[in-house]
């Protein structure tokens, strides 16, 4: 996720929405200022939780672009976390 997307909440926001949606993965800041999300879900659960993330879980976060690459190795995550 690229934008407005660190220092705004958009963390623990998604984490949030994750969980009430019950989703699991983590969600981590990047060194390049984007923020990488790993989620797991039925495809209904992952369509619902992306329209979410992508107009910014927090009033302060702007989503300006973001990529999506399904994963080969899904692990086996336990909730949803916030990677410090």
């Amino acid at each position: 996720m690229n934008g407005r997307v660190q220092g705004v909440g958009f963390r623990a926001t998604t984490q949030m929405v994750a969980m009430r949606m019950q989703i699991r993965g983590d969600v981590r800041n990047q060194s390049d200022g984007s923020v990488l999300i790993h989620a797991v879900g039925s495809p209904t659960q992952m369509k619902a939780f992306r329209e979410a993330i992508k107009q910014g879980p927090s009033q302060f976060a702007r989503v300006s672009t973001y990529e999506e690459t399904p994963m080969t190795d899904v692990p086996d995550y336990n909730g949803f976390n916030v990677v410090y």
